[in-house]
């Protein structure tokens, strides 16, 4: 089956989605999408930062969610800001954990708020997209000497599709 040519716009959303299955082994596959959303921005300096936040974001949703798949988002509202999200059915929002040094888990959101310029919750009628924003100058930027671009937040689930059952890929031009 030909594979279709597709070229990343400069800013933009929806850029890239897919959906996975509520598994912790689709951590990988939404890491390889942001890295490769950043990629095609020329925005590979926040790749390695994405992929760390993709990685929290499904964990929190396969442990959290209801239903058996989630969504994975990547946008890019900016020329310097790219905007990850997931998706899933459950209506409950994340709360940072509090936890001691000996835990081995609950430090996800913390990772996220750490990275992040900026992260947050956007209800949806079928449950919610958890979200974070990572900003840096790609390399067009820095050849051209540009500085930050606006910011865009939507605080609606506008333009986001419910994750369905039937894992599937996606990505806009």
């Amino acid at each position: 089956m030909p594979h279709p040519a597709t070229r990343a716009r400069r800013t933009g959303c929806p850029g890239y989605s897919e959906t996975l299955p509520r598994l912790p082994e689709s951590a990988a596959p939404a890491r390889c999408l942001v890295r490769t959303a950043c990629a095609a921005w020329g925005l590979g300096a926040l790749a390695e930062d994405g992929a760390l936040v993709v990685s929290e974001l499904v964990a929190n949703a396969v442990r959290h969610g209801r239903k058996g798949s989630l969504r994975v988002v990547v946008e890019r509202p900016g020329a310097d800001l790219v905007r990850i999200g997931v998706v899933d059915f459950s209506h409950e929002h994340p709360v940072p954990g509090t936890c001691s040094p000996d835990d081995e888990s609950g430090r996800g959101l913390f990772l996220v708020a750490h990275l992040a310029e900026d992260w947050g919750t956007d209800p949806l009628p079928w449950g919610k997209r958890v979200w974070a924003e990572l900003r840096g100058r790609g390399r067009a930027e820095v050849r051209n000497g540009g500085g930050p671009a606006g910011r865009r937040v939507e605080p609606s689930g506008a333009g986001i599709a419910a994750p369905d059952s039937e894992p599937r890929a996606s990505a806009s031009a």
